[in-house]
């Protein structure tokens, strides 16, 4: 006869024999809670890597605290960020690296990187994360899994927005993305709304062509044409309001892309003696940069000649507008080495584009 027994348990007492075939489970309406798999059972099951913050921010007396996804911190408070690992590496607001601040200073200890910025003032308002590397030799990359970051406003008397540097900026509307008018404020609880100078009035930010985030300011999520001219934003807050710099809005028809190239030299027919000029332009998006090559006949032969390069925004009706890139090759005093193909590439940040003609004599 055999007798089942479970692992921990003493065998059933004063039970009668099961018979042959007989089942030796009995069916039960008790309730068994469905098992949950453990983290590592869902990250494995998904292939995605568990992600951990390893950020903290340092307190007075020695305390600290992992910081919460926004912080709202007084101008001219210090701050100090903690990111765990041998090798960290840091992002912070742009405006702290364009001039070099010295308020802030990034180290590396043995087993952490320290973030510390002294004297905070409302211009500091951003976000601030951290990441570890995984290197090999001198080649790192960024370690997906152990990241950290926090946005912080620092509120500061008389300033509901992010200082501009200037008091006047340009947002260009590109049709193929979104575009960004940087009202950025340093209260959280500011509200915040967008108006047009002329005719004066309020834009909604109605969620469908406009929305508001108060990390980057109004977005236009399609822009177009209608939405050019200049606009600023208010801010309402502890029964205070202040109106932000003045934006210009420019329609951009160019679509991103390689540069649109065309090359024209001042004549194809040449005689000894002559002088030449080839020219090359590109039309763009007003704020993409153009770099120019040129490969030229005389190149081999160290053929002196002189190459100009120049830019310009250009209004073409509408609201719409575009940068003219051009760069001049003059070539004087013609001469047979200076006879054959005239080569410009353009370059700018999604390609380039290769057009040539040729010079010959008459």
């Amino acid at each position: 006869m055999v007798f089942l027994f479970v692992t921990g348990q003493q065998p059933p007492k004063n039970k009668r024999p099961k018979e042959p075939g007989e089942n030796r489970i009995k069916p039960t309406n008790k309730k068994v809670k469905p098992r949950i798999p453990k983290i590592k059972d869902r990250d494995a099951a998904d292939g995605t890597p568990k992600t951990h913050s390893i950020m903290i921010q340092m307190l007075d007396k020695g305390r600290f605290q992992k910081p919460a996804a926004t912080l709202s911190l007084t101008a001219g408070q210090t701050l100090e960020l903690r990111c765990k690992g041998n090798k960290i590496g840091w992002s912070y607001p742009p405006y702290l690296d364009t001039f070099k601040d010295s308020r802030l200073s990034v180290r590396q200890h043995e087993r952490y990187g320290q973030l510390t910025l002294v004297n905070s003032t409302a211009a500091d308002t951003g976000e601030f994360s951290c990441w570890g590397q995984l290197c090999q030799g001198y080649v790192c990359r960024k370690d997906e899994t152990k990241t950290g970051s926090t946005y912080i406003f620092f509120t500061e008397k008389g300033e509901l927005f992010v200082p501009s540097p200037s008091y006047f900026d340009v947002v260009y509307l590109n049709p193929d993305r979104q575009a960004v008018v940087p009202c950025r404020v340093t209260v959280p609880s500011a509200r915040v709304t967008l108006h047009r100078e002329f005719p004066a009035k309020e834009i909604p930010a109605n969620g469908t062509d406009i929305v508001y985030d108060m990390k980057r300011g109004f977005v236009y999520l399609q822009p177009h044409s209608n939405h050019q001219g200049v606009v600023y934003c208010k801010a309402e807050a502890g029964g205070k309001s202040q109106i932000s710099v003045k934006y210009q809005l420019l329609y951009v028809e160019v679509p991103r892309g390689p540069p649109s190239t065309t090359i024209l030299a001042s004549s194809n027919k040449v005689r000894s003696g002559d002088d030449i000029s080839v020219l090359c332009t590109v039309l763009g998006e007003p704020d993409v940069e153009v770099e120019f090559r040129w490969i030229y006949p005389g190149q081999k032969d160290e053929r002196p000649v002189t190459i100009q390069d120049t830019w310009r925004l250009i209004h073409r009706g509408l609201g719409h507008t575009t940068r003219i890139s051009q760069s001049i090759l003059t070539v004087e005093d013609v001469a047979t080495t200076d006879v054959g193909y005239y080569i410009c590439t353009a370059r700018n940040l999604q390609g380039e584009t290769t057009v040539a003609t040729t010079v010959e004599f008459s």
